[in-house]
């Protein structure tokens, strides 16, 4: 740019002061971009490592990032699984997030280098400064244990614990702030350009949704149709619920969270209880509201946590309830839980009252309920389904009801604002090769992401092959989808569909069996470069699951127990071994 003439001694026009200001701008901000280049190359590194089952750890380390960019650190964010041994042992700055699943277990991409860091010929970690942040559920006994593990593991090998790892609830963005907060500043006490911005290029700034858990969409309920023959031994039910107006948009893989209100009877018959009205006015969220509208809109009210056990076990002064907490046996007292909730405990002890706050006090919040999604965004951007078996059971001389599937089935019409948020899973995705083959097993409503995915596919126009494994107890009343699957079969876009339908004949079969006898063809599409996905129950179907297909791959890929075992965690890496179980 040229500069304009400017006599000696000559008072400056408008046109020369604006082009005197943009000439020192330009330099000031060439000056500053130099420096932040130069902060960059020299930044300490700050290795943010999740691990991950829904998405929510993978959430909280691209907050951290963001913070610590703040700091002059320069941030690295990845999964557990997308990391060595041997760089994970060379690391300094360590932050790590993760969730538990299961019975304390850890996420499935964090089992690999979990494990190699396991081992007893692992290295001192005495380079490495680091925090844990644990993400998990009061409601189960190994509360946040992956994190425990980790932050254990660590210790022991002689990494130093820079800040005490904090153990989230489901609650976990305030407490999650908060540890960002504190643990950043540590991470980057002494490091050059400390406190500075740097000016990093990556994915950085993270869009955050317009809808989510502290403000969801209220949706309206367009479908409830009940799948599952009248004479069923379950109530499986097919939802589609609105997304107009919602500018909300979903991919197949990903969860539907709901936030639903609890049963007005169970309401009604826990206030009656505790000798209360239900008009009691309380302080709740920094508002005064009823007892009736706390228990039906913000708490938990049907699985007993461990404040509230505690204090029944005191009131009531029952000897096997007070010897189970003491003791500590984890076992026992799930058996003395099981099918019991709140309202049994305390039909249980009679003569216990509470006043509405010291009942309040004993509860937890009432919690959004996560559903995979069973249709495709692309075929139906402006609706989403849900598949959801309706809990209901009796124990206890009452009929019990689930809190959200129930909500879903019975409360739910046309006129009720259902209060929704998405949840991206972004590794339970269909591959973006069209022409790789996809192997889906998924029992009961575990079929939900596989009808997403089968869609998907069809929109696509995916020339990749395409087999479900599905079962349920009885094929006459459980063969939920059939005409869809029967329909996509006959197009060509369903390759293979077995079944097993475990009550149909005296010796039961499960969708394990089933991939045992196809075991040499489940074993060529994966050569071919397929992807294995499960869905459904974490506890046993997913491990039998697992286990089949391991002894698939040593079978049929003649591997030794070591082999198959490396195999295994050759698909995990690349993302063609994917689970969604819960």
């Amino acid at each position: 740019m040229k500069a304009p003439f400017i006599p000696n001694n000559a008072p400056f026009s408008d046109t020369q002061k604006a082009w005197i200001s943009g000439f020192f701008a330009g330099m000031h901000s060439h000056m500053l971009k130099s420096s932040q280049a130069v902060d960059s190359s020299q930044a300490r590194i700050l290795h943010i490592l999740y691990g991950t089952q829904t998405g929510n750890s993978e959430s909280v380390a691209n907050d951290a990032a963001e913070i610590a960019k703040s700091h002059g650190l320069v941030p690295s964010v990845k999964g557990l699984d997308e990391i060595e041994i041997a760089q994970f042992l060379s690391l300094e700055y360590v932050l790590i997030i993760t969730s538990t699943y299961g019975d304390g277990e850890m996420p499935d991409n964090a089992e690999m280098l979990w494990d190699a860091l396991s081992g007893s010929d692992v290295p001192a970690l005495d380079k490495m400064k680091y925090s844990v942040l644990a993400l998990g559920d009061t409601s189960y006994d190994k509360f946040c244990q992956a994190g425990i593990d980790w932050d254990n593991r660590l210790l022991a090998l002689g990494a130093q614990r820079l800040l005490e790892r904090v153990d989230c609830d489901i609650d976990y963005e305030e407490p999650a702030e908060t540890w960002i907060a504190e643990a950043i500043p540590l991470m980057a006490d002494g490091a050059e350009g400390a406190g500075l911005v740097v000016n990093v290029d990556s994915q950085a700034q993270v869009e955050k949704p317009a809808y989510h858990r502290k403000n969801p969409f209220p949706a309206k309920m367009l479908v409830n149709r009940l799948l599952t023959a009248e004479n069923s031994s379950k109530e499986t039910r097919h939802y589609e619920i609105s997304l107009e107006g919602s500018g909300l948009s979903y991919e197949a893989g990903d969860a539907l969270c709901v936030i639903p209100t609890n049963d007005p009877e169970l309401v009604a018959d826990i206030t009656k209880a505790i000798g209360c009205s239900g008009e009691e006015l309380e302080p709740v969220n920094d508002q005064h509201m009823t007892l009736t509208q706390a228990l039906t809109e913000v708490f938990e009210i049907k699985l007993p946590g461990k404040e509230f056990l505690h204090e029944v076990a005191n009131r009531s002064g029952d000897a096997e309830l007070n010897e189970l907490l003491e003791a500590q046996n984890k076992e026992k007292l799930a058996d003395y839980l099981w099918g019991r909730d709140i309202l049994d405990l305390l039909l249980q002890f009679p003569k216990m009252e509470f006043s509405a706050a010291e009942f309040l006090a004993l509860l937890k919040p009432l919690q959004h309920r996560a559903y995979s999604i069973s249709s495709s965004g692309k075929k139906y951007p402006e609706s989403v389904h849900l598949t959801v078996a309706s809990v209901r059971y009796d124990s206890f001389n009452r009929q019990h009801k689930g809190v959200c599937s129930t909500y879903l089935a019975d409360l739910v019409d046309e006129t009720t604002d259902v209060r929704i948020f998405f949840t991206p899973n972004k590794s339970f995705r269909v591959p973006e090769d069209n022409t790789l083959p996809v192997i889906m097993v998924g029992p009961g409503t575990g079929i939900a992401p596989f009808r997403a995915f089968l869609q998907e596919r069809q929109i696509r126009n995916a020339t990749g092959k395409n087999w479900l494994f599905f079962g349920d107890r009885n094929e006459a009343t459980d063969f939920i989808y059939r005409e869809e699957l029967e329909d996509m079969k006959n197009q060509g876009i369903l390759h293979k569909l077995d079944l097993a339908f475990s009550r149909d004949q005296e010796e039961k079969i499960y969708v394990q069996d089933r991939m045992q006898e196809h075991g040499e063809e489940l074993f060529a599409w994966l050569e071919e470069g397929g992807y294995f996905f499960v869905c459904g129950d974490a506890y046993r179907m997913a491990k039998d699951v697992d286990r089949a297909l391991f002894d698939i791959i040593a079978k049929y890929g003649n591997k030794s127990a070591i082999e198959a075992a490396d195999y295994m965690n050759m698909l995990k890496k690349e993302k063609r071994y994917v689970r969604d179980v819960y």
